[in-house]
């Protein structure tokens, strides 16, 4: 249990921001799972590129349990204030400020985990930013631009001072980008040297690796991104181990398809059958290949494009599954 600002988050692992995966129906469905905090995919801090359908999708938190985390993403202190005082407006409850992004297209705007080059722009933003809003204001940091730059300790302080109420830390750099092996012990260091909570974040993949990067790093809570697509069962399997010990049994097939679909048709509901068709590829693949079912068993699933084919191609695949299964073992 921690606190931000005045959210009590009552459990340890908190949904990490990814974007095109933590959209709508995926936050709804990891906090029912139980994630104790859900942040949204980044919103750019440019409010003049908001009237396009990705942003309207990002924007859009109707129905969301509270609190409602948006992070925004940006390299301009008054825009990224701007940009926070607008989504306030819209609903948003906690703002989480995006310095932990390695794509090279936000790093090439000056903007994601870029800033942690320049020190006096951290700043600059953070304070602009808590400024600008009257909610609790969140950072998400890597360890440091590469092994030479290493300054999270440094930025974290810096954060705290500027009123921020909450770091999550990536163990890697912006240089590792997602390779290798993230590494706690600077979180340990952050969560040392800071009095506000902190998040660790990176290859929290179990019951067992969340328990032991806890207990390296002294951390609040977890943030598990990657470990979630297509297991967001991950959630209450991390909350039920840490508070009894107890590993639950994986779901069985009837809850994986159950939840599969109910994830299925909520993304054709939120963007219409053309759109949410394609994105539900990429969930399609992750929850079937968590199964150990391999691509080629599933790959006509994915090509088809219409909601009342795709749904129908998932149930008639589960039907089969034990069968696909003995197949291509």
């Amino acid at each position: 249990m921690f606190k931000i600002g005045p959210y009590t988050i009552d459990q340890p692992t908190v949904l990490a921001p990814m974007a095109g995966v933590t959209d709508q129906p995926f936050r709804k469905l990891c906090r029912a799972l139980g994630a104790g905090l859900v942040v949204s995919e980044m919103v750019t801090s440019d409010t003049r590129l908001w009237k396009s359908n990705k942003s309207q999708w990002r924007l859009n938190h109707d129905g969301e349990g509270e609190p409602i985390s948006v992070q925004i993403a940006g390299g301009e202190p008054t825009m990224m204030a701007d940009a926070a005082r607008e989504n306030v407006v819209l609903g948003a409850q906690i703002i989480d400020i995006n310095m932990g992004c390695p794509a090279k297209k936000v790093c090439n705007r000056a903007a994601g985990s870029a800033l942690l080059k320049d020190e006096q722009l951290v700043a600059d933003i953070l304070r602009a930013v808590t400024a600008a809003v009257d909610v609790p204001v969140t950072l998400k940091i890597r360890t440091g631009w590469d092994a030479e730059l290493k300054n999270a300790v440094r930025v974290a302080k810096m954060a705290e001072d500027c009123g921020i109420a909450l770091l999550s830390v990536h163990g890697r750099t912006r240089a590792d980008a997602f390779r290798g092996e993230a590494e706690y012990e600077t979180i340990a260091a952050v969560k040392q040297a800071v009095g506000i909570p902190v998040l660790a974040n990176g290859d929290i993949d179990s019951v067992h690796k969340a328990k032991a990067v806890l207990h390296l790093t002294g951390a609040d809570g977890v943030m598990i991104g990657r470990a979630a697509q297509g297991n967001p069962w991950i959630f209450n399997a991390i909350n039920h181990f840490l508070l009894t010990g107890e590993e639950l049994p994986k779901p069985d097939m009837d809850t994986v398809q159950r939840t599969l679909n109910e994830h299925v048709q909520a993304l054709h509901q939120f963007y219409g059958d053309f759109m949410g068709v394609r994105i539900a590829r990429k969930h399609l693949g992750w929850y079937l290949g968590g199964q150990g079912l391999p691509k080629h068993s599933y790959q006509e699933i994915i090509l088809l494009e219409s909601s009342q084919l795709q749904l129908g191609a998932i149930n008639t695949l589960f039907d089969n599954f034990e069968r696909l299964k003995e197949t291509t073992a």
